[in-house]
């Protein structure tokens, strides 16, 4: 069973009733929605405009079923320093596949893995990441994929705060996923990390459907052998899930232009953009990483969530931009213990 401390029911009863009578005051709110967000021009911006949305009095007005509100996930709701989390699974599986590959010991990426240099594994560039996706994430089922990431999940712990994983997840967020959801919209992960990695785990962490999550994918096929079904993954790229293909993915799988996007990184600019280009009432929503005390502080020369242009074109355009150091009260729903 996947651990996590999640506080899902941060809302109380007036949270239900904002979503049902569609108020704009929220003094008639008998809890803050977002208890974990200090005051200040970010949480004063979401709470106006899920309010106004969902105002059916108000000329911005978004019927239900074009509340569509698409999340990164690798740095917009959960960690991903010091390298992405599904990098480190990859990683920790080519050290458990070893003991049968004794040649790895010599041979790059695989060397550079084994002795845990980070970054001669970045500087092996995409080929060599390939390479450590492809051997650890290829030839066996989906659910055998799927029982790898759980295990993993379960008994793995992140190097600086001595937790699972999954325990890396920003409440913060996690209340703005409930008050998107208390107010009707249809929340969707769209991230460059891989779907059926996600898929195995982000419906305990965030209470998100896997069918609502949209990532990079690998070739895969059906095979049938005497009466057993089963999806095997294998060593080929099929789709990667980032920049410009993020809204071409959300335009394949969900068919509808986001009215709500948030992301951290340059990686996310485009499905911002395309957000941003749709009529009608729109919000986008950068994580800027400034808390190196608490989290990790990064944006314009990061090899990790690298937020350069993204940075610039969210401020000439007049997005909405969290200061996670200045904003947030707690990060992690552990703190809240």
């Amino acid at each position: 069973m996947i651990r996590i401390n999640r506080v899902f029911w941060v809302f109380s009863i007036s949270t239900v009733m904002v979503a049902s009578c569609g108020t704009s005051d929220m003094s008639n709110q008998e809890k803050d929605p977002l208890p974990s967000w200090n005051e200040g021009e970010t949480k004063s911006n979401i709470v106006k405009f899920v309010t106004d949305v969902t105002n059916e009095n108000h000329s911005d007005f978004i019927p239900i079923e074009d509340r569509i509100a698409t999340f990164d996930n690798d740095g917009t709701l959960w960690s991903e320093q010091p390298v992405y989390f599904q990098l480190i699974f990859a990683m920790d599986r080519i050290k458990e596949m070893a003991v049968n590959h004794p040649e790895w010991d010599t041979l790059p990426p695989f060397q550079a893995v084994l002795q845990n240099d980070t970054n001669a594994i970045m500087a092996s560039g995409m080929d060599g990441l390939a390479k450590i996706i492809m051997t650890t994430h290829a030839g066996m089922s989906s659910d055998e994929f799927e029982s790898l990431v759980n295990t993993w999940i379960e008994d793995s712990m992140h190097p600086k705060y001595n937790k699972p994983y999954n325990e890396l997840v920003y409440q913060p967020m996690l209340e703005l996923l409930d008050y998107l959801r208390a107010n009707e919209f249809k929340i969707f992960i769209v991230s460059g990390g891989g779907i059926e990695f996600m898929r195995a785990w982000v419906t305990e962490a965030y209470g998100i459907p896997s069918d609502q999550v949209i990532g990079s994918t690998i070739t895969t096929e059906f095979v049938f052998d005497e009466g057993s079904t089963k999806i095997m993954r294998l060593p080929e790229l099929d789709f990667i899930d980032d920049k410009e293909g993020k809204p071409v993915a959300i335009n394949r799988y969900i068919g509808r232009r986001p009215v709500f996007a948030s992301g951290n990184s340059d990686g996310d600019l485009q499905m911002l953009q395309y957000t941003d280009g749709g009529e009608g009432r729109r919000f986008m929503l950068y994580l800027h990483h400034t808390d190196e005390v608490r989290e990790y502080a990064y944006d314009r020369n990061s090899h990790i969530g690298k937020l350069d242009k993204g940075l610039d074109y969210a401020k000439e355009h007049n997005w909405t931009v969290i200061d996670m150091k200045k904003e947030w009260k707690i990060i992690y729903p552990f703190e809240k213990q």
